[in-house]
């Protein structure tokens, strides 16, 4: 065999065992990278899973924004006015300009020993809540003012969770707010169907503009944290209540969404 020949044969010998080197350091590199992978993927399960049961800006479960069928304002950008410094209390007469944004809470602006009673509009038809100023006179003020200042008008129910029968709203997500907290007025509350209850985070004294109704006996589950204060009740539009947890999509994070947009056109009070 001549010499160019076997050089030739040498050549090729090595450049496929150079080859084989290669497709090995390959697929070792896409093995590695599968392993990898799937740990990121196995923590971000993980993660999530930690998320959906930490503190939020809900009643519980709390996690993130819920996915809307249909896309509303923040309250930031619905038209309204901002109030810093003190927040004076409201004209009571239905001529206050909307305001969405407060520096302060607001000072006891209702009379203790006077009824008052809410009234929801909504686009799914009327809600009339009793409001308990016996039990619950802070939080009953600061949801009168609130409403007076009109900074419900035109705000959503975003959230329906059948798995605790309440549907949530006083903003357009569940990270809207006023601005400020009030502090909690009481605990050991049970939840009951027709229930008017404020929502907060997992955090004491962390209530501010979200509310929540309770449609009916699985909210009991929320009965062994009893944090979250009831300051009303149903009076009329029950069934409208009923009506709204009904529509849950099945979407979205925070154990559902309405299939449609659910509007409170606005929430009046009335004093007697």
């Amino acid at each position: 065999m001549g010499t160019d020949k076997r050089n030739r044969q040498k050549q090729n010998r090595q450049a496929a065992r150079e080859a084989r080197a290669r497709q090995a350091r390959r697929a070792k590199v896409r093995s590695r990278a599968t392993l990898y992978g799937g740990i990121i993927a196995g923590v971000l399960v993980l993660v999530f899973a930690i998320n959906q049961l930490s503190g939020g800006d809900d009643a519980v479960p709390e996690s993130t924004d819920t996915t809307f069928v249909e896309e509303a304002p923040s309250l930031s950008t619905v038209p309204g006015e901002q109030i810093t410094g003190d927040t004076p209390c409201p004209k009571t007469d239905g001529s206050q300009a909307r305001v969405t944004v407060f520096e302060k809470a607001p000072p006891t602006c209702i009379d203790a020993a006077k009824k008052y009673t809410a009234t929801f509009d909504t686009s799914e038809g009327k809600i009339v809540v009793d409001l308990d100023t016996e039990k619950t006179p802070n939080t009953v003020n600061n949801f009168v003012v609130l409403s007076r200042y009109k900074y419900y008008d035109g705000s959503y129910i975003f959230r329906t969770d059948p798995s605790i029968d309440i549907i949530q709203g006083g903003g357009a997500t569940n990270s809207d707010d006023p601005g400020y907290s009030i502090k909690d007025e009481g605990n050991g509350f049970t939840y009951e169907e027709g229930d008017l209850v404020m929502a907060r985070t997992g955090a004491p004294d962390s209530a501010g503009g979200q509310f929540f109704f309770v449609t009916g006996e699985k909210a009991a589950l929320l009965n062994s944290q009893g944090t979250y204060v009831v300051f009303g009740k149903v009076s009329e539009g029950l069934d409208v209540v009923k009506t709204i947890i009904g529509l849950n999509s099945g979407s979205g994070s925070l154990g559902g969404a309405p299939s449609r947009t659910v509007e409170i056109t606005s929430v009046t009070i009335a004093e007697s």
